[in-house]
């Protein structure tokens, strides 16, 4: 995948909602396996598309990567050797130590890219289309689905979901809905009419925690008002909410896992090199003494072979 490709790849989450950090590389000091103008696509899941450097720069990217999409903040990296760059590092850039037997250096840009938050409204009525309308015209994604066409498949848990269906098949499409644990999850109606419906839920089996997350009545109480004063009230809960970080963000590091997303992998810190890598079969492991360590490359665990007690020492000093 070159750096076309990886924008136009980048364009496709985009639209389908997912976020991803964009990683390009804005210089370098030979020799280094990348180029300037290197791009890479990094996933939540740390899944990296496109080149951005060899087995030294490339955990590093993904793993701070994964860092800026959880904090929603770009981040400038200076990646080289350790002692590298001295005073010489401008301030607001990171700089991150790696051992590479090329020694070469890169600075890498990581910006996160967030899509903007999708909205499901459900139904027919009025007050369902002005809620579009209104969604739309604030650059939301937002979908209008009849009552009878609404799948769970059709929402996510990244989804805000409001179910406007006004009596019409409320308590089947609620229960689709829950299903597919949307981040949020509202219906329009009066708070006798929700707890009618949740408590025909609640009789088939579904889960309380799960109905507990159901909002009734959606939107902020205003008491009696029009349909169009009605999706004004219901967008501006999602804004709160939203403004809050309770909707449509990936969880912080340390955080659980949200259902369905792939925790951050476990790290070790290279003994030899003092390089942070990822704790899996790719880190090169050796046990010593009861331990497992992991390294950057072969070199530094060889070095760690031929004497390992004295990066045993060195690291219980550190």
């Amino acid at each position: 995948m070159d750096s076309w490709d990886v924008l136009q790849e980048a364009s496709d989450l985009a639209r389908r909602g997912e976020a991803f950090a964009l990683a390009t590389v804005v210089w370098r000091q030979g020799p280094s396996s990348s180029q300037q103008g290197s791009r890479a696509i990094i996933t939540a899941a740390g899944e990296l598309r496109g080149w951005i450097g060899g087995a030294c720069a490339e955990p590093v990217v993904i793993r701070e990567a994964r860092q800026v999409i959880a904090q929603g903040t770009a981040r400038l990296l200076l990646l080289g050797t350790p002692g590298q760059f001295g005073a010489a590092v401008p301030d607001g850039m990171t700089v991150v130590p790696i051992s590479c037997q090329s020694e070469g250096a890169l600075e890498v840009y990581i910006e996160p890219v967030v899509p903007a938050p999708s909205l499901l409204v459900i139904g027919h009525s009025p007050m369902a289309h002005k809620l579009t309308e209104l969604a739309r015209s604030v650059g939301w994604r937002a979908e209008l689905i009849p009552g009878g066409d609404f799948t769970t498949a059709d929402a996510s848990e990244s989804s805000m979901v409001v179910v406007a269906t006004q009596g019409h098949g409320d308590e089947e499409i609620v229960e689709r809905a829950v299903a597919a644990h949307p981040a949020y999850l509202g219906l329009v109606g009066s708070r006798r009419r929700g707890a009618a419906v949740l408590g025909y839920l609640a009789d088939r089996g579904v889960p309380q925690d799960q109905l507990d997350r159901v909002r009734v009545p959606a939107g902020l109480d205003l008491g009696p008002t029009s349909h169009q004063e009605i999706a004004v009230a219901i967008l501006a809960e999602l804004v709160q909410a939203r403004a809050a970080g309770t909707l449509g963000r990936p969880p912080a590091p340390g955080a659980p896992a949200a259902r369905g997303t792939v925790a951050a992998p476990a790290e070790a810190v290279d003994p030899v090199c003092g390089m942070t890598v990822e704790a899996a079969p790719s880190s090169y492991p050796l046990e010593y003494a009861g331990t497992t360590y992991y390294f950057c490359m072969p070199g530094c665990r060889r070095k760690f072979e031929a004497d390992p007690a004295a990066y045993v020492k060195k690291e219980s000093r550190c």
